[in-house]
């Protein structure tokens, strides 16, 4: 029986020894694919970092172009509001044409009073 158990024990001693080279090489690969993962996640990691500095960009932008509107929107309700006066004082203002008749007839008025 001895010499079963010897046997048995060398058997045993080489799977053993076969069996850590497999885990040994199952954690490499391991080591290697968690690796790949964690300077993938890095990568992810910065290019997140980036977008969020764009958008804060973009937020401070929008701040920007929202009071430009705003302001913009001001000057043109000042200006709907001059147009309006402008355009009732041309109503009340007489045109070229009526200015022409009425330069005429005084014209003509003056020169019956110069023959008078």
């Amino acid at each position: 029986m001895e010499i079963q158990e010897k046997e048995l024990e060398e058997i045993l001693k080489g799977q053993r020894e076969e069996y850590q080279q497999y885990l040994g090489v199952l954690t490499e690969n391991f080591e290697s694919q968690i690796k790949l993962i964690a300077e993938s996640l890095k990568g992810t990691q910065e290019q997140l970092t980036v977008l969020r500095e764009i958008v804060a960009k973009n937020t401070e932008d929008l701040v920007t172009l929202r009071e430009m509107v705003a302001k913009n929107t001001e000057d043109l309700e000042v200006m709907k509001m001059d147009l309006h006066i402008i355009k009732d004082n041309l109503i009340e203002k007489i045109s070229r044409e009526e200015f022409k008749i009425i330069e005429k007839r005084i014209d003509l008025l003056e020169k019956k009073l110069q023959k008078a």
